[in-house]
């Protein structure tokens, strides 16, 4: 059994087809509650609200062109008046704020990071040892994280490793010697405050 269309150009076939055969068959079908002629009329009108359509949308479209060239074009006009505001005041912010612009800003000087925080022990091995902490809480923004360590309790520090990341894992770490580990944040201003230091023996 047929299942009634459910697309507009579908729609469109069948009913096509059911006007020429109520049509050509007056005799199998003499008194169609629609008559052919008036389905022919519906069609008709579909079809030019196809077309309406149509050209709505491409009436639209470029429309929408238009109004983007538009919008380029005072784009541009304002970007050469706001240039040439900024070379008038000499960048004067109150002054550029009478137009709803605004001069330049400063830059904040980069600052060192502040100390980084709650480094602990995640797990160790013979000859391993992985560590974890948390980024600093003030400060400039970190650019790395230098890992020191030192033979437990008077040693000399000593930078061992570099992480970009808030853990790492230090391999080929001399076993049988009491180690003390920290971390400081740093960046191109300077370092931050050591972390606190956590004891491993490897």
């Amino acid at each position: 059994m047929s299942k009634f269309p459910t697309t507009e150009a579908d729609v469109l076939v069948l009913a096509n087809e059911m006007t020429s055969g109520l049509t050509n068959n007056p005799t199998v079908y003499p008194a169609p509650p629609v008559l052919p002629t008036n389905l022919n009329s519906f069609i008709s009108a579909l079809t030019n609200a196809q077309n309406a359509v149509i050209e709505a949308k491409a009436a639209a479209e470029a429309a929408t062109n238009a109004k983007l060239e538009v919008l380029e074009a005072i784009a541009e006009a304002m970007k050469k008046d706001l240039r040439y505001a900024e070379n008038t005041v000499d960048y004067d912010d109150e002054k550029l704020k009478l137009i709803g612009w605004s001069g330049r800003k400063t830059k904040t000087p980069l600052t060192p990071p502040g100390q980084t925080k709650e480094l602990i022990v995640v797990e160790q091995g013979e000859g391993w040892v992985k560590l974890q902490w948390k980024k600093p809480d003030d400060g400039g923004k970190t650019s790395v994280y230098r890992i020191q360590r030192r033979k437990h309790p008077e040693g000399l520090w000593e930078e061992i490793a570099a992480s970009m990341e808030t853990a790492a894992t230090l391999l080929d770490q001399p076993r049988g010697i009491e180690w003390e580990y920290r971390v400081i944040a740093a960046n191109k201003a300077g370092d931050g405050m050591p972390s606190n230091t956590v004891l491993a023996i490897l």
